[in-house]
């Protein structure tokens, strides 16, 4: 049984079982998940649907669990006191995969979660990113054993740290000096400490308001040696006046996350590329209908887009009815795709990936977070490589039988891909005066390596260009 993000957790730990997801809770947390499954706000978050839907395992469904090895050995070696079925997300995606937009409103959820639990007397014991996944668009929160009883008369919540560190601080330098987030989170899985941006700052950003309340002041007032009374401890006897302090610190990170929410539009190399493509408006309404009469015909329910930009055709299968993971290497690009689809509820999950570098496994013994393409094989009906082979194949030197056996294992039927020929204007300029690697590149050379691993459908030239749309299906 390979490890799980929850494993770092003495609570419990989940685990996957014929495509289920399980989670099982040690009976010294018993109490306070029972608790809190009771609880109002657990309902409230459920009917939300931004709280992960969840039942408990009884009678039959234990005995039958009790023949597993895999349950067995978690027997062996953990005093279960529950065990949970979780809804299993479709496509589960990780901080360092997402556009800031999506890291904001999963720091939103956690402390609209960590406020609305206070009411009832119970807190968030942990405040990290990997506690959401995304279900679409929408961010849920995965991770029950974080809910506890909260002591009275506590004014302190002990996660405050951690959430500056994992929300806080990676949207402060993305937007101050443009750090994307997969440098903070693979380099720093458990976020941000304030004295390593603290080194990162000048003297007069040291002061700036952000910086000085979450930089500075931390690295001024934790001297080596002083950690233990930081953190110790302090129930006060006046119970309402320690519910109004933490109230208080829920209020300030608010608006600390407030001002960091991402601009509505931001610039990048590829952000207005459908505003200034090499198509005419002909060849885009002719490519849109390829596409459209290809996912109206198989009606694939699972699409994976590969080099989405702004999501133009991940929003067209979305609105078909597809589950949709849209993927680009620019950030700004996946996250002005995200707030399309929040907005209009649209089954969208957009992640920064880079194709030639996918995401790698990460965490302990590699095997906490696994990599994109191992999450990523076999799950999808339908790929879409629409303007992106020549990226791949000039300025990433990946050759082309490698880009057909990858999308080969992504897809379990249908690949629409668009050939971009070597005297294609877009071609030659990746190309930068390198032509003479392609000069034997054209359409037949590219069916011939098609036919290797998919029988061409279908295909449609786009006039007056050297681009031509293919329609794919995988060979048994």
């Amino acid at each position: 049984m390979p490890p799980d993000p929850s494993l770092r957790d003495p609570a419990g730990c989940c685990f996957d079982l014929d495509d289920r997801v399980l989670r099982v809770i040690e009976g010294g947390s018993l109490w306070d998940v029972e608790s809190f499954l009771q609880s109002g706000s657990a309902r409230k978050f459920w009917d939300a649907q931004r709280l992960i839907p969840t039942r408990a395992l009884e009678g039959a469904d234990l005995a039958l669990l009790s023949e597993e090895p895999v349950w067995q050995r978690l027997a062996a070696e953990r005093d279960i006191g529950l065990v949970l079925e979780h809804e299993r997300v479709a496509f589960p995606s990780f901080p360092y995969e997402w556009p800031p937009e999506m890291l904001w409103a999963a720091g939103r959820l956690t402390l609209e979660l960590a406020q609305e639990s206070l009411e009832e007397d119970f807190c968030l014991k942990d405040a990290t990113p990997y506690n959401i996944l995304f279900r679409g668009s929408k961010p849920v929160f995965v991770d029950l054993l974080s809910f506890e009883r909260r002591a009275a008369g506590n004014p302190i919540w002990n996660a405050c740290a951690q959430f500056v560190r994992t929300f806080l601080l990676p949207l402060l330098v993305n937007r101050h000096w443009g750090i994307p987030l997969s440098d903070v989170f693979i380099a720093h899985r458990d976020g941000l400490e304030p004295q390593t941006v603290y080194r990162m700052c000048g003297a007069l950003q040291k002061f700036r308001p952000l910086f000085f309340s979450f930089v500075s002041l931390p690295t001024w007032l934790s001297p080596q040696g002083r950690d233990n009374l930081i953190y110790r401890n302090r129930i006060l006897a006046d119970e309402e006046k320690a519910r109004f302090i933490v109230k208080a610190l829920f209020a300030r990170l608010g608006r600390a996350l407030e001002k960091l929410k991402p601009a509505a539009k931001k610039n990048s190399a590829w952000s207005g590329y459908m505003e200034s493509h090499s198509y005419t408006a002909e060849n885009l309404a002719a490519k849109e209908t390829f596409v459209s009469q290809a996912l109206m015909d198989f009606q694939p329910s699972r699409v994976l887009d590969m080099g989405a930009n702004t999501g133009h055709f991940s929003l067209l299968a979305a609105e078909r009815g597809a589950e949709v993971v849209a993927l680009d290497s620019d950030s700004a690009c996946v996250g002005a795709l995200w707030e399309q689809a929040f907005a209009r509820n649209l089954n969208i999950l957009p992640l920064t990936v880079d194709l030639a570098r996918p995401t790698p496994a990460i965490g302990w013994r590699n095997r906490e977070c696994p990599g994109f393409l191992e999450r990523a094989a076999g799950q999808f009906d339908a790929v879409l490589m629409l303007a992106v082979l020549h990226h791949l194949m000039v300025t990433e030197r990946i050759p082309l039988h490698e880009i057909l056996d990858l999308a080969a294992e992504l897809t379990t039927e249908l690949l629409l891909i668009e050939f971009v020929g070597a005297q294609d204007e877009m071609f030659r300029r990746l190309c930068r005066g390198r032509e003479e690697l392609f000069c034997g590149f054209d359409s037949t050379v590219f069916e011939r390596a098609c036919r290797q691993r998919f029988e061409i459908l279908r295909t449609a030239p786009l006039s007056g260009t050297h681009r031509r749309l293919y329609l794919l299906r995988k060979l048994l």
